[in-house]
């Protein structure tokens, strides 16, 4: 093979998540909101594996997993069966981790992705209820640290796993996945995803003509997709100065951000597999399955097709809102002090998701509120302010919780419209920016150019419709006096 473009790029995701909604551990009576707290203090003979303990299954835990295995199409067994993993790792101080293997929670799934345009499917190979290990703790990237601390709090709450098939075919398509499974997730309200490290994931990854590499250590949407990236080049990389991939076990190293190897990739195997002797099966009978399916609410793609439904808003900002449990409430609030919904979504997907990134919040840590959105948006639909105001503005309201109406009035932000004034920039800007004048004389396009200048001029409060009906009126005139060549 001359090209490495195009390869055949095989994706697959085992998508840890804890069930924040549990105030408990999976298999002890220990709280399981261990952030914050002193290391080692959230423990007990159980979940610490000392000998002679015996665990008992939180009831609400296989609820939780039942609603997502439903929510993800799964089908469910009849009955499911935890087993012992055994492997030695210091953030396991039984030496195994009880998890589940041939009877999960749920298997056979499916979601879909929006893919440019299309409907990837992406099938879930299981879904199971599991202990997470304890947090180990670095001093510096993985590979620098001269020490590794443990802190077992986290040891024994109670996780998902969600296992795909290799479905995926670029590290975009692995972030879109985790988005929509945790918009699942958190519409089911079994999952709080602005929990630091509430959503963990490995991913395997191959290209044709090598082996399978799992990448651990992954803690976020974006760093998936940095992960996936890299070790996709360091294969293609690899393959295209004719070595080969071998199958292993990599980390990805957020502070270098590179993957390191650790070790040679386990078989399933390895991990010697057998019944935990101590909980018995759990029949997973109709009545329990019925009950669990009425307390399903309505998930992301029903959402979406009732807001674009209800609310008469475009389907690419509907797609967008549901991507966030947090977000579509917000919007649906605001909707009901705000006489024009599509406006509304169209601030909320293009202003205030982008204030947010610019501070690096997630929305439950911003001071916005609903009524603060409707009462900007109303504001613009009133002509009170421009939207790129609107936009500036919410950068700030997100960090301070003002209300809007204030901060515009104490800062003097509100639309420039009269005509005089506007007519007043155009012309300073004409007599400016020659440059632009004569290349906008020639293409049109290049106004767009002139607009930016004025608003620039006015800190952003004319109304941008407004400076182009008036600078269009200046070039036609100034093509009207013969100036196609001014300033020349």
């Amino acid at each position: 093979m001359t090209s490495l473009e195009g390869l055949d790029v095989r994706i697959g995701l085992e998508v840890h998540c804890q069930l924040t909604s549990l105030k408990t551990k999976l298999f002890c009576r220990c709280p399981a909101d261990y952030r914050g707290k002193p290391p080692n203090t959230h423990v007990c003979p159980i979940c610490l594996g000392l000998p002679g303990t015996l665990p008992t299954v939180n009831r609400r835990a296989v609820e939780a997993a039942l609603k997502v295995a439903l929510a993800l199409n799964c089908k469910l067994p009849s009955r499911v069966v935890f087993y012992r993993k055994n492997y030695f790792y210091p953030d396991l101080p039984k030496n195994f981790q009880i998890s589940q293997y041939d009877y999960p929670v749920g298997v056979d799934g499916e979601v879909y992705l929006e893919v440019e345009g299309e409907a990837r499917r992406v099938r879930v190979r299981r879904v199971h209820l599991e202990e997470d290990p304890g947090r180990l703790v670095y001093k510096g990237g993985i590979t620098e640290s001269p020490f590794t601390l443990v802190d077992y709090n986290r040891a024994g709450v109670a996780l998902i796993e969600v296992v795909t098939e290799p479905d995926l075919r670029a590290p975009r398509e692995a972030r879109l996945f985790l988005q929509k499974l945790r918009s699942i997730l958190e519409h089911l309200a079994v999952f709080d995803g602005s929990l630091e490290g509430a959503m963990r994931c490995d991913a395997n990854i191959s290209v044709a003509g090598g082996a399978r590499i799992e990448v651990k250590n992954i803690s976020s949407f974006k760093e998936v997709e940095r992960a996936l990236s890299f070790e996709l080049m360091r294969q293609r990389n690899l393959l295209k100065i004719g070595r080969r991939v071998e199958r292993e076990t990599r980390c990805w190293d957020e502070v270098r951000k590179v993957t390191v190897s650790l070790r040679v990739k386990e078989e399933e195997e390895d991990y010697r597999y057998f019944p935990e002797p101590n909980l018995v099966p759990i029949d997973l009978t109709a009545e329990l399955i019925d009950a669990v399916k009425r307390e399903i609410p309505e998930l992301p793609d029903a959402r979406k097709a009732r807001l674009v439904k209800q609310y008469g808003i475009g389907e690419d900002e509907a797609a967008v809102l549901v991507t966030s449990k947090a977000l579509a409430d917000l919007f649906e609030e605001a909707s009901a002090r705000c006489r024009d919904p599509d406006l509304l979504a169209k601030l909320v997907v293009h202003g205030l998701l982008g204030a947010l990134n610019y501070h690096g919040l997630d929305l439950r840590e911003s001071k916005i509120t609903p009524a603060h959105v409707a009462e900007l948006a109303s504001m613009v639909e009133g002509g009170v302010v421009t939207e790129k105001t609107a936009k500036y503005l919410l950068r700030e309201l997100v960090v301070t919780g003002e209300a809007p109406s204030q901060v515009v009035a104490t800062r003097g932000l509100e639309r420039v419209a009269d005509r005089a004034v506007l007519e007043e920039a155009v012309e300073r800007v004409v007599d400016e920016e020659r440059e632009d004048v004569k290349a906008a004389l020639k293409d049109e396009r290049v106004i767009h150019h002139l607009v930016g200048h004025v608003l620039k001029l006015t800190k952003m409060k004319a109304d941008p419709k407004l400076v182009y009906e008036a600078l269009k009126a200046r070039l036609e005139a100034l093509k009207a006096e013969g100036l196609e060549g001014a300033g020349g």
